[in-house]
């Protein structure tokens, strides 16, 4: 019984150290000279299709739309899919001057539904590169046209920086949650482009070849599409560029349900895919002998970083304890290493990428956000979220550029 304890203990503390291996490779990759995304600056900017699903944004299309225009050319088309809305959105979209369609399928609902809508709807008078922006968010200055130069440069997906913009009276839970996403979005990403690997999509600042983005099953409620679909396309061989030199940036919640909601959602259909995606990823990787697969199979396996501090102090702790018993000491020294690395990769992530914004002392907060997040990993288990559902906007004011969660002081000496 003690051998088996033993090992059981061991296999535990070796699959926790592997997301964390993966996690801390990708920050120090972060750091490294960078990487330009193939672009070809002396050719044509390709036509550019930006499509923008809307449900219920009214109060935000319309500086959505401000941004984006003076980066479109002639012949581009700015196309909104006003999606089974009660509210004025189509009238505002088309004010703002924007082209609009409008959906109405109260049975088909989801992001999904309302992409597939638009794509059919450009099919007439196709783009070279469709360019797809979330009706909440902030297109920063010249990402349209980096996009789309990448995405025909390389005939691949490309992915934007997508960042999120904390709101004016922020508390360090709002500080924390901006974080999290600028190390999911940013750092991580960066990592694996300075590495010459693939990153996920992210759901918005997404640019995709006309001929690769039109065979795409976009129609469907997955909650997650945006990362089903970028599965689908790698393993189609169209596997994801990240762009860190284009910036989307959307708004955190203020409300507490709604941002509860909304992480709900988010790591709900994470974990989901996790669970049923990385073996058929890892499987198809091995069995095509593609690093690209392999790789993307291991950036999926690591869970929200939240939920991987847990395991790993809830796992130390344990091996900990086994180990005061008499059993063996390694598993606790390998995972209170691992608890370490990860929460030094943090730091230095941070440090490099969200000092300017993110007081050190937010730091200390830490335990008591991932405190806030242990319901939404137990409702996981017993009530998870499967149905796209709307994150209720707050009161929009105007909207400034973010700041940019890049290297202000660090990237300026390595770049």
């Amino acid at each position: 019984m003690t051998l088996i304890c033993n090992i059981l203990l061991s296999v535990l503390a070796v699959g926790l150290l592997v997301p964390v291996a993966i996690v801390c490779v990708e920050c120090v990759a972060a750091l490294m000279p960078r990487r330009k995304t193939a672009t070809a600056p002396s050719a044509a900017r390709p036509r550019v299709a930006v499509l923008v699903p809307a449900h219920d944004e009214e109060t935000g299309v319309a500086s959505t739309i401000a941004a984006v225009r003076p980066q479109l050319l002639d012949g581009d088309h700015l196309l909104v899919v006003a999606d089974n809305c009660t509210d004025a959105t189509a009238r505002v979209a088309r004010a703002a001057g924007a082209d609009v369609i409008e959906r109405n399928d109260p049975l088909h609902r989801g992001k999904g539904y309302a992409l597939d809508f638009g794509l059919n709807a450009l099919a007439a008078d196709p783009p070279d590169v469709v360019v797809m922006i979330d009706a909440d968010c902030h297109t920063g200055p010249g990402a349209v046209n980096t996009l789309a130069r990448a995405a025909a440069s390389t005939g691949r997906p490309v992915q934007a920086a997508n960042l999120l913009e904390q709101p004016s009276e922020s508390g360090s839970r709002d500080c924390l949650s901006a974080l999290a996403f600028t190390m999911k979005n940013l750092v991580r990403p960066r990592g694996l482009h300075r590495l010459g690997l693939p990153c996920m999509l992210t759901g918005t600042g997404m640019a995709f070849p006309w001929s690769v983005v039109r065979q795409a099953p976009l129609a469907s409620g997955n909650i997650v599409e945006d990362m089903q679909l970028g599965i689908h396309l790698a393993m189609r061989g169209f596997t994801t560029v990240h762009c860190s030199e284009a910036r989307v940036t959307g708004r955190l919640p203020q409300n507490s349900s709604a941002a509860s909601k909304q992480r709900t959602r988010w790591e709900h259909g994470h974990l989901q895919t996790l669970l049923r995606e990385v073996p058929r990823l890892a499987a198809a990787g091995l069995r095509r002998r593609s690093l690209a697969l392999v790789a993307l199979a291991a950036e999926l396996s690591v869970p929200p970083l939240s939920l991987l501090a847990l395991l790993m102090a809830g796992g130390a702790a344990l091996a900990a304890a086994a180990a005061a018993c008499g059993l063996w000491a390694l598993p606790a020294i390998l995972l209170g290493a691992g608890t370490m690395l990860l929460l030094g990769s943090t730091v230095a992530a941070w440090a490099a990428f969200a000092r300017d914004t993110l007081p050190l002392g937010r730091l200390l907060a830490v335990p008591l956000y991932m405190a806030w997040k242990i319901p939404i990993y137990l409702s996981f288990i017993v009530r998870r979220e499967k149905a796209w559902v709307r994150t209720e906007r707050d009161p929009v004011t105007e909207r400034q550029p973010a700041p940019l969660h890049e290297e202000h002081h660090y990237a300026e000496s390595i770049d």
